[in-house]
């Protein structure tokens, strides 16, 4: 697993990542958005390879009461593999040692709610649309 700033990114990373995010959220799940939202800058990128290729990926970043976690995703060439778990426990850790003592805050498709649940995360409001898929802001209070 490899975390980087955006800035310690190389060219072909970054093309892997805009490549595969765009293979999931744009493609996959038919989804019309402009993914580059300049949140990318000053966030930091976790993702995890197998034969060279990035497999899995999570976005970290932080406001100014929280931390979040997004544009979280596995390939398909390997769900139901065990990446997405090993990715988001990364994640976790991650975001407490990046941003300690921060409530970390992720927008949950849906169908994903017991996914994330199992990590501590809990749903928060009402559901929202976003991208035209039903989302919940969940979260795992850390302050």
């Amino acid at each position: 697993m490899e975390l980087k700033s955006f800035k310690e990114l190389d060219s072909t990373e970054l093309y892997e990542i805009l490549k595969l995010r765009a293979e999931v959220f744009v493609i996959e799940q038919d989804c019309n958005y402009l993914d580059p939202d300049g949140q990318d800058y000053s966030a930091y990128h976790l993702y995890d390879k197998k034969e060279g290729q990035i497999i899995s990926y999570a976005r970290l970043y932080e406001s100014k009461e929280y931390c979040y976690i997004g544009r979280v995703l596995t390939s398909i060439s390997v769900r139901r593999e065990g990446y997405g778990i090993h990715l988001m426990n990364e994640a976790i850790k991650q975001c407490k040692l990046l941003y300690p003592n921060k409530d970390i805050v992720i927008s949950a498709q849906e169908y994903l709610l017991k996914f994330y649940g199992d990590f501590g995360f809990v749903a928060e409001g009402e559901r929202y649309f976003e991208d035209n898929l039903p989302h919940f802001k969940m979260r795992i209070k850390l302050s």
